[in-house]
């Protein structure tokens, strides 16, 4: 059962009696703890558990009736999962949150929560690359059809918005390419038609963003990457609004993909530093840009933090910082170029995800996967995704200065 805390919290709504006027980094300290409930501990404790009994009948009955805030069975959720929860729900501003066994599981609630065989969504053509498999693979087999959107639609949505529109997903910057989207415009034309707004949040994390100011009623975070930010576990966090929650619950829970109360765990541990780790990758991030805009060997820097961004207005209205994740398009270079930068880095990592407190960085090709905006923002060069993390900038400095005298040699290679 969750604690007598925790239910008064949820009579306050929203960020339950964590009020508004707390500030973010006291939030991340503070939200889904009860000290007092677990005998003084600081940490909510790991309940491992998949069944839960009762004393009487009317105690079960009791609890199924609550099963949205309760501990019945196992795979509804336990104390761990309704502490990461409210402390999820509490930062982003929304009114609850659900976690699942990953990022993708939590994208896959959000969307199911809403369309049925016969429906129709608008997703941005930005989106995540296992989004957009959610879609493509698996939703169009039971009959719900997908219309890849332009990011940088805003209000012009309203037009692509059908009778049998259902749910606009939207991915703020977006994935590979990192445009900003337009996010209340999107939302006020979608509202207006009845239309259910759901947002990817993770870039910005719970620490940059409230997307439930911003008109969303569904925020999802891949708590894998920056909630965790340790690179050693899958998580997925599901938040929504008072009126909509109960729908996302109950997707999540047919999904039957809960967290593991281990992740849980860690995923509290790091989301106490949320609020000094995000800073860190801000700063960081932004000296590698631009350092990077300066180079003769890069194209263009793809990063909203940057003044020169077509979407740094946007962000700067929107978001309070930016993550250490950021595009970098090079100058034109065959691949085994690419391969000579990519392979000789010392600091940066090669691999897929992002978040943690390592660098990494991967060749992207956005153009594969793209539907209606191939060649947005991005020339004939290739285009790397850099995550950009708690090292000394310094350091990463050096690392990618020399990666980039192997491209310059590889293609002068190449030109003899």
């Amino acid at each position: 059962m969750l604690s007598p805390s925790y239910h008064r919290a949820l009579a306050h709504g929203k960020a339950g009696r964590y009020g508004a006027a707390m500030k973010r980094e006291t939030l991340t300290v503070v939200a889904g703890r009860d000290p007092a409930a677990n005998f003084g501990i600081v940490n909510p404790p790991v309940y491992h558990a998949s069944t839960v009994t009762f004393p009487t009948l009317a105690a079960l009955e009791e609890a199924e009736k609550r099963k949205l805030d309760a501990t019945y069975y196992g795979r509804n959720g336990t104390p761990t999962a309704f502490a990461f929860e409210q402390a999820v729900a509490a930062l982003e501003g929304g009114h609850r949150t659900v976690a699942l066994a990953s990022g993708k599981a939590a994208v896959l609630a959000a969307l199911t929560a809403f369309v049925d065989s016969g429906d129709h969504m608008l997703v941005t053509d930005s989106a995540y690359g296992p989004t957009r498999a959610c879609c493509e693979r698996f939703l169009s087999r039971f009959g719900v059809e997908t219309t890849f959107y332009d990011p940088l639609a805003g209000a012009g949505i309203a037009a692509l918005i059908r009778p049998n529109t259902r749910l606009v997903f939207v991915e703020s910057p977006g994935s590979l390419t990192f445009e900003v989207q337009d996010v209340p415009a999107i939302a006020e034309a979608a509202h207006a038609a009845g239309c259910v707004v759901a947002m990817d949040s993770t870039w910005a994390s719970p620490a940059f963003l409230r997307p439930f100011a911003l008109g969303v009623d569904v925020s999802v975070q891949a708590a894998t990457k920056y909630i965790a930010g340790h690179s050693d576990l899958m998580l997925g966090a599901v938040t929504a609004t008072e009126a909509l929650q109960e729908r996302v619950r109950k997707a999540a829970f047919e999904l039957g993909a809960p967290a593991g109360p281990d992740d849980l765990y860690l995923a509290q541990r790091g989301l106490r530093t949320l609020g000094v780790r995000m800073p860190r990758h801000m700063e960081s991030g932004l000296a590698v840009a631009d350092w990077l805009r300066g180079r003769p060997q890069v194209a263009r820097v793809l990063h909203p933090g940057l003044p020169d961004d077509p979407g740094h207005a946007l962000w700067r209205r929107d978001f309070s910082g930016a993550s250490g994740l950021f595009g970098v398009e090079l100058v034109p270079g065959p691949r085994r170029a690419v391969a000579a930068l990519l392979d000789g880095l010392e600091l940066f990592s090669m691999g897929f995800s992002w978040g943690g407190y390592e660098s990494l960085a991967v060749l992207a090709e956005p153009a594969r996967i793209r539907a209606v905006t191939r060649s947005r923002r991005v020339g004939s060069g290739p285009l790397l995704r850099l995550h950009v993390g708690l090292e000394h900038p310094d350091d990463l400095i050096a690392d990618l200065a020399a990666g980039l005298a192997r491209y310059d040699a590889a293609r002068a290679q190449g030109a003899a």
